[in-house]
Parts: structure tokens; C-alpha cells; sequence
């Protein structure tokens, strides 16, 4: 398992807004919150991923398809949270990349949507139970 995840952001301040209003959606909370760095943890407390963000000291335009992270899935539990997630990101101004839909070319039951950040990073929120099948 992963142990935690950092991401630079060009502001800090704007990642952190647009972050805390999206990460209880994802099943995250506020971890820390400090003027150098911010993080998020599970809401259920249990194990699992830390995602932290720091102040970029140096700025390059991303692009998932070069050396580097490509992009972030965030599991969740329902269909119906897939949609809330994507809703949430129109309602901030995010660029989506594909709307909720099934994805059968990655694996049967495969439900998720795409978006950019800020600072155009890919983000993805997805949902694999069978029990959802439409």
C-alpha cells in the first residue's frame, strides 16, 4: 500500500479551497494544514493513503504524457457518489474530461469520471461494484 502521495501546486491558497471542498466527496478529510504544505487522509481513519501538497518552487506545465504521474483515481462507493463528485467539479469550474460513464475497456463494471484541476491534472472518481449494474 501506498504509503502517501505529494503533489506541487503553483498556489498553494487556491489548491487548498478548491481541495477541502472536494476531498469529503472522495472520502478524504483535512490531515494538515500548515503555510507550507497541506494534507488529506481516509475519513474512515483506517489505513490508507495520505495525499499531501506543497508550494512549487519552479513551474512546468503538466502533461500526463510525460516522465511522471499520469493521474489520480479515487475509489468510491456508489454510482451516485461518481455523479456527486462530478457535479462538485462543474460547480468549480473544472474541466471534465469525460462525464460518468461506463469504461468496459478497462474491466467489467468500470464507472468513473475525468476532470483537470487547477493546475490541469487529471483526477478520476470510480466506482467498481457490481451490485450497480445498470
Amino acid at each position: 500500500m501506498l504509503g502517501h502521495i505529494g503533489v506541487n501546486v503553483r498556489d498553494l491558497s487556491q489548491a487548498k479551497s478548491y481541495y477541502d471542498s472536494l476531498m469529503p466527496l472522495l472520502g478524504f478529510e483535512p490531515y494538515i494544514s500548515a503555510p507550507d504544505q497541506f494534507a488529506y487522509r481516509r475519513t474512515s481513519g483506517g489505513a490508507g493513503t495520505l495525499l499531501f501538497f506543497y508550494p512549487a518552487l519552479e513551474y512546468a506545465p503538466y502533461s500526463r504524457h510525460q516522465p511522471g504521474l499520469q493521474h489520480l483515481a479515487f475509489m468510491v462507493d456508489s454510482r451516485a457518489a461518481v455523479h456527486a463528485v462530478h457535479d462538485k467539479v462543474q460547480s468549480l469550474g473544472s474541466e471534465v474530461i469525460h462525464p460518468p460513464r461506463q469504461f468496459p475497456q478497462y474491466r467489467p463494471n468500470y464507472y468513473a469520471t475525468f476532470w483537470l484541476d487547477p493546475e490541469g491534472f487529471m483526477l478520476e472518481a470510480v466506482c467498481l461494484r457490481e451490485d450497480e449494474i445498470t
